[in-house]
């Protein structure tokens, strides 16, 4: 038990130091931390190391992605979603067809199942791999894309991996692993949809930010192990639930709630990860020694595991360079679209003109209601805001580079390995080989992808940047005038020195913060502002309001 205790805290310390320390080096964490897992491999004590597979899949991975779900701008997922699924389901699904056919040549004796099996591991890039561009000047729209893709591709190599390994003791059906596809998804939906709005609906009663936040701790398991449980995928149910906190909680959860949720998730958050790349280089002696034990060769299995690494980077470049074309495409055509969107938006500016372009639109409908005209105002106004996104930010060769090389493998790719069955063909070559395959992705293209940004990335125009952020802080600060003028004034004036004065005057302040925080969600749901600008005006807020609701009564 000491041993146990002595492990935990030293990780704990180390994943701190690396925290710190590997910034101010030039080197990310994650691979000062793999780098200090490989070494402690040596020690006695980690000598025959096995971390359960389950351990790092369903304990881990489905808080982390829950995190990352919440945090993510949302808007931002829907307007890449195309590009976001098409890399998640296409490019994993032909990774590891292709991966399998390469396995199958340069591996004696595998098959072309077990082939497929490994590519489906290897195939997904890692969230919390990904995590390391985050800190650097990436485009906004390619840090989405990556983020939206890590999150979601994991569940279609897992499913992939079970069927593949299925398909090695039957018949493969085409359709029955489409079938299976589509049932993981929508029970994983459904199920993370309902356990995230009963989420909310749960901790909005709940008034102790500390008890809150236990609660949100078990949200992401409450959503992925029944799904599991019903054999689709916890992931993608992780990550619904996630997603629909995300957007729902600035509006059902207090800013002390959601205060006390961001600081303890960001901890957690910091120490999962970090356990995540320590496991990864802790793991490595004990996979190597598999290897040698089984009379295999480790030097034959590393270099079939650089082919593996340098065919998945160029089937994921072969990938993107179209999809850059094909987004640039529609860019264009969309902006075609702009001047007819704009002149409806002017003409829905007041009632009449809103009734009349809705019933050019919807000329078949007999009865329009006023609801179904505000739902199709917030679509004309999304639309602008879409075209403006993809228009201001255009995806260019550079982003496609920064996707491309920023794609990497992590601990995902080894805890799926791991978990192959003990029957499979030359199991311990495959792990090693989805092993060196996730160390050699995090080392040469997490170590290389900052000196590689710096090469492309043109000269930013600071001013321009400040200028435009500006206007954009000035916009929404006017926004939050015209909200706080919607608000009535006290109905006598408020005299702050005695107690009745004093709570009218409170309950004045926090209506306008109630209904500033309303507008400032709109506008975020039509996504009319930039993510980040509008998060910071959001918080704003929130420690605004937190400051009023902390004042004591004056002594009157």
């Amino acid at each position: 038990m000491t041993e146990l205790l002595v492990v935990i805290v030293t990780a704990l310390v180390v994943i701190a130091a690396a925290t710190v320390v590997g910034p101010r080096l030039g080197i990310a964490s994650p691979l000062v931390l793999v780098a200090v897992g490989v070494a402690a491999s040596f020690l006695p004590m980690f000598t025959s190391v096995h971390i359960e597979p389950e351990w790092i899949i369903e304990g881990l991975l489905p808080p982390l992605l829950y995190s990352s779900a919440v945090s993510m701008p949302t808007m931002n997922f829907r307007r890449e979603f195309g590009a976001i699924s098409g890399l998640s389901v296409l490019l994993v699904v032909g990774s590891a067809l292709l991966l399998g056919l390469f396995f199958t040549l340069v591996v004696p004796g595998l098959s072309f199942a077990w082939g497929v099996a490994l590519g489906a591991i290897i195939s997904p890039t890692d969230a919390v791999a990904t995590s390391i561009i985050k800190q650097m000047p990436v485009s906004k729209r390619a840090v989405a894309i990556l983020d939206g893709e890590s999150l979601l591709n994991d569940a279609t190599a897992l499913v992939l991996l079970r069927t593949a390994i299925v398909a090695t003791a039957a018949s493969f059906a085409l359709w029955g692993a489409v079938g299976t596809f589509v049932y993981s998804v929508v029970v994983a939906v459904v199920v993370g949809w309902a356990v995230g709005r009963l989420n909310l609906v749960v901790r909005r009663r709940v008034t102790d930010p500390t008890v809150n936040t236990v609660i949100s701790f078990t949200v992401p398991f409450a959503a992925a192990v029944p799904v599991e449980l019903l054999g689709a995928s916890g992931l993608v149910a992780a990550v619904v639930a996630g997603l629909v906190t995300g957007i729902r909680a600035p509006r059902d959860l207090s800013p002390q709630n959601r205060l006390s949720d961001s600081q303890n998730w960001r901890t957690v958050e910091l120490v999962l990860e970090g356990a995540v790349f320590l496991t990864m280089g802790v793991q490595i002696k004990s996979i190597v020694t598999n290897v040698e034990n089984d009379h295999a060769g480790v030097g034959a299995a590393v270099l079939v595991a650089a082919g593996a690494l340098l065919l998945t980077i160029l089937v994921r470049a072969a990938y993107v360079a179209p999809l850059l074309v094909v987004l640039a495409r529609w860019a264009r055509r969309i902006a075609k679209m702009q001047g007819r969107m704009q002149d409806m938006q002017d003409r829905m500016s007041t009632p009449e003109g809103k009734q009349e372009t809705f019933e050019e639109m919807n000329s078949r409908r007999r009865k329009v209601s006023e609801r179904d005209l505000d739902r199709f105002a917030r679509r004309v106004t999304q639309s602008l805001a879409d075209i403006d996104y993809f228009l201001a930010k255009p995806l260019g060769w550079r982003e496609g580079t920064v996707v491309v090389w920023a794609g990497m493998r992590g601990a995902v790719t080894v805890a799926a390995a791991q978990s192959l069955p003990d029957d499979t063909p030359q199991r311990s070559v495959l792990v090693l080989i989805a092993f060196a395959v996730a160390t050699m992705s995090l080392l040469v293209q997490g170590a290389t992808i900052g000196p590689l940004l710096r090469l492309i990335t043109p000269k930013v125009d600071q001013a321009a940047i400040d200028e435009s952020a500006t206007a954009e802080r000035a916009r929404i600060m006017e926004l939050l005038r015209e909200s706080a003028e919607t608000v009535p004034e006290p109905p006598h004036p408020a005299d702050e020195a005695r107690p009745e004065g004093f709570a009218r005057a409170k309950s004045h302040r926090l209506a306008v913060i109630a209904a500033q925080r309303s507008v400032l969600l709109d506008a975020r749901d039509n996504g009319t502002f930039d993510a980040d600008v509008l998060a910071n005006a959001l918080a704003n807020l929130d420690a605004s309001q937190i400051a009023i609701e902390m004042r004591g009564k004056p002594v009157g």
